[in-house]
């Protein structure tokens, strides 16, 4: 629909239905009404199927949640896993060793290794460069693609040799790995991501010769954060504007209401949105990224603070750099015991865990309730498209009347944004409608 606006007045009234958004993780729509008078109606409606997996994890023993929850998304399996064990380990109060930690670290920086990649390349770039996918975009940057094809392969077989599986991994469990990776394996991989680190500047390159369109927004950045370290699997609940609290105080700060027009539950802090991701995590956490990471966002023209959801392509990159590093640094201090085995938690008095860790896409929370025998009463869970689908709307009724202003095409620009925040939208669906009666 488009009708012209009335005298002294610079944009026309134009509606969108993008039916099925493209080049994102899962099925959601997107649909924006901009009014004559520039006012604007934006809903990221998110229609994969209710899934129930809190609902079906009571009755399941501690030591099957991290297999179960992993199941909750193909991309980001290794972000759950490690959210369920420390979730359930807080809960029985135990401590796995230092080589658990680190392997475990390395283990989730696989996962934004690849899936880095997969958002960069496969999902963001096309839009940037004129194609209408990967694919397509092959004919004219074969190397690009051939780069991207490399780095994806390399976070998945990291996860492979530290997972036992690059998808759904099997070796983490409660207390620590049942299998340790041996030391001819990592030398090799630690090879790969030196190989890889001395190429990622041509990642830098091409992402910072792209041109990226400005939303202006005053939003509050939310991620976990840490004194010691680049916060990955551990920290304090902090933002920009000031929240720090523990992971266990997370449910205090942050509210959840379901939305009709979507399976995927709106987040508020303080009655607001807020943006999870990338960006929020190099935002609160810059001053622990490796030499090479700050180099590479000083390239990319990254000014901090910045709640433009575009830059999260920017502090994707930098991101990317800090993971090649952080991994090769892990392997080099890492002295592996391959004799160590899982910690045996005691359990016997009913008891409550929760943790907080960062996902590729950002915030991830898990919280469970144990009886006295170790089985689940409770699940809640929330990830980060659930964390930023508020974010996503409001970004959009800010963008949608500047791109109608410049006559520029609604829909291409609305696509655009949503992919920035890279949704992984499968994993987003927690609600538990249902009809009375049923």
């Amino acid at each position: 629909m488009s009708a012209e606006r009335t005298a002294n007045t610079q944009v026309s009234a134009k509606k969108i239905e993008v039916c099925y958004v493209a080049r994102v993780e899962g099925q959601a729509d997107v649909r924006v009404e901009v009014a004559g008078t520039g006012e604007t109606k934006a809903e990221f409606a998110v229609f994969e199927p209710i899934r129930f997996f809190e609902a079906f994890l009571a009755g399941r023993r501690y030591n099957e949640v991290h297999e179960i929850t992993s199941r909750l998304c193909g991309i980001c399996p290794i972000a759950h896993q490690m959210t369920a064990l420390r979730a359930v380990e807080n809960a029985l109060k135990l401590k796995v060793t230092p080589q658990t930690k680190a392997l475990r670290r390395l283990l989730a920086l696989s996962a934004w290794i690849q899936s880095h990649t997969l958002s960069l390349y496969f999902l963001t770039a096309p839009d940037y460069l004129g194609f209408d996918g990967a694919v397509s975009m092959a004919s004219k940057y074969e190397d690009a693609v051939e780069r991207a094809l490399r780095l994806k392969k390399l976070g998945n077989d990291l996860g492979e040799i530290i997972g036992g599986r690059a998808v759904h991994p099997i070796s983490a469990v409660v207390g620590g790995f049942t299998k340790i990776p041996n030391k001819e394996d990592m030398a090799q991989i630690r090879q790969r991501l030196k190989q890889e680190k001395d190429d990622i500047w041509s990642t830098v390159d091409l992402f910072k010769s792209l041109k990226y369109p400005k939303v202006s927004r005053d939003s509050d950045l939310v991620a976990i954060s840490s004194e010691e370290e680049y916060a990955v699997n551990e920290g304090r609940l902090k933002s920009v504007k000031g929240l720090d609290a523990t992971e266990e105080e997370y449910r205090k700060h942050i509210q959840e209401s379901e939305v009709t027009h979507s399976n995927t539950k709106a987040s508020l802090f303080n009655g607001k949105d807020f943006i999870v991701g990338p960006l929020a995590r190099v935002s609160l956490n810059h001053k622990k990224l490796t030499p090479d990471a700050k180099k590479a966002m000083e390239q990319l023209d990254l000014k901090l603070p910045d709640s433009n959801p575009f830059s999260h392509i920017k502090a994707r990159v930098v991101e990317l750099v800090y993971s090649l590093d952080e991994c090769i640094r892990i392997i080099d201090t890492l002295k592996l015991d391959v004799a160590e085995q899982p910690i045996q938690p005691t359990i016997g008095t009913p008891s409550e865990g929760f943790a907080l860790t960062e996902a590729p896409r950002g915030l991830l929370y898990h919280a469970y309730k144990l009886d006295a025998k170790g089985i689940v009463q409770k699940a809640d869970l929330v990830p980060p498209t659930a964390h930023n689908s508020a974010s996503i709307e409001s970004s959009l009724r800010a963008f949608a009347p500047e791109l109608v202003k410049r006559n520029e095409d609604l829909q291409l620009g609305c696509e655009k944004l949503v992919r920035s925040y890279d949704p992984c939208i499968s994993c987003s669906v927690h609600v538990t409608r249902l009809k009375k009666g049923r």
